[in-house]
């Protein structure tokens, strides 16, 4: 079951053309799991070639697809995670919930997504959830210097060269994913969190994240 909301129109689409404007939140519930009110934010802008559609066509269908899998190294570790440099399996985490967050230093709405994730994680981690970034098509150094800019504990892998964007259906920095408990993916956001205004969609986001944290892992 899904359910679609139009908001406001839209924040700008930056330089390189690669589409902030393509917003939405996906959701698929699990079978007999009463929905909240989910704001989607409408998909607008060219699709990367080689971007695999699986994840949003499984959504539309009121289903949930298998997280593509995948080994990155650690850039940002936290504790019970793998030593920064070492490598981390997205398989190791099947049991918890994961919001995977494509981020990258160079990403303006990254910034103001920062503290969003950082509170996420103050608030989630004591749940079973791990905010999990994916620092992609990025510097190391940069990258460091944006996490520490922003305070950000939460861990990350890094990908320089953004082959996860493809596998998850990616067009653009930010996407953020929620990944349940059988490594399913539950939930798309195709663009920013944001807070506040016409494009607020936290507060949706949240609702679909406390439902999949309250699921047993095996809920069809």
């Amino acid at each position: 079951m899904s359910e679609a909301v139009e908001p406001a129109a839209p924040a700008d689409e930056p330089e390189d053309g690669r589409g902030w404007d393509r917003r939405r939140v996906l959701w698929a519930a699990a079978t007999g799991v009463v929905i909240a009110a989910i704001a989607v934010l409408l998909v607008v802008g060219l699709l990367n070639r080689g971007v695999d559609n699986s994840i949003d066509e499984a959504i539309a269908r009121g289903e949930r697809a298998e997280a593509p899998a995948f080994t990155l190294p650690v850039l940002f570790t936290a504790p019970g995670l793998p030593a920064a440099g070492r490598d981390l399996q997205l398989s190791a985490l099947k049991g918890k919930v994961v919001v995977l967050n494509i981020w990258a230093s160079w990403c303006d709405p990254c910034r103001d997504e920062a503290p969003i994730l950082q509170s996420m994680w103050n608030r989630y981690r004591a749940r079973d959830v791990v905010v999990l970034g994916a620092n992609v098509r990025d510097l190391e150094d940069e990258a460091e210097e944006f996490h520490d800019t922003y305070g950000m504990s939460f861990p990350s892998v890094r990908d320089g060269e953004g082959d996860i964007m493809g596998r998850y259906g990616a067009t653009g920095v930010p996407e953020t994913f929620i990944i349940d408990r059988d490594g399913r993916v539950a939930a798309a956001l195709r663009g920013a969190l944001v807070s506040g205004g016409g494009t607020a969609n936290l507060a949706a986001f949240q609702n679909v994240l406390d439902t999949v944290i309250a699921e047993k892992a095996g809920t069809p």
